[in-house]
């Protein structure tokens, strides 16, 4: 079974490497930032932007991600405040109770 990045599981998947832009922003200074995701901590992202690298507050902003499938997807910064691993582990976990319930039918 092949399993892909979409608009529905975004959330639980590795952000490192899509390409991002800020939309919405309380820091007005960062709102219009594009780049590509380069690192994650609990509470940031690093944007490259051309040869610098911005650090962005997730809680702070509303990013548009661009998917592998080139779909774009509105996501609030709120949301990802986890670390990647964590958001991850529960993505498969939901995955794969569902799969299992789906099995026991």
């Amino acid at each position: 079974m092949k399993y892909n990045i979409n608009e529905r599981n975004v959330l639980g998947h590795e952000l490192i490497g899509l390409k991002a832009r800020v939309i919405k922003s309380v820091d007005l200074k960062k709102q219009g930032l594009e780049g590509i995701i380069r690192m994650e901590t609990l509470n940031l992202l690093s944007l490259k932007t051309g040869k610098s690298v911005k650090w962005i507050p997730k809680k702070e902003v509303l990013l548009e991600i661009a998917l592998p499938n080139e779909k774009k997807v509105l996501i609030e910064g709120r949301k990802l405040v986890a670390r990647h691993e964590d958001r991850t582990k529960q993505l498969f976990k939901k995955y794969w109770s569902d799969f299992n319930e789906m099995q026991r039918l």
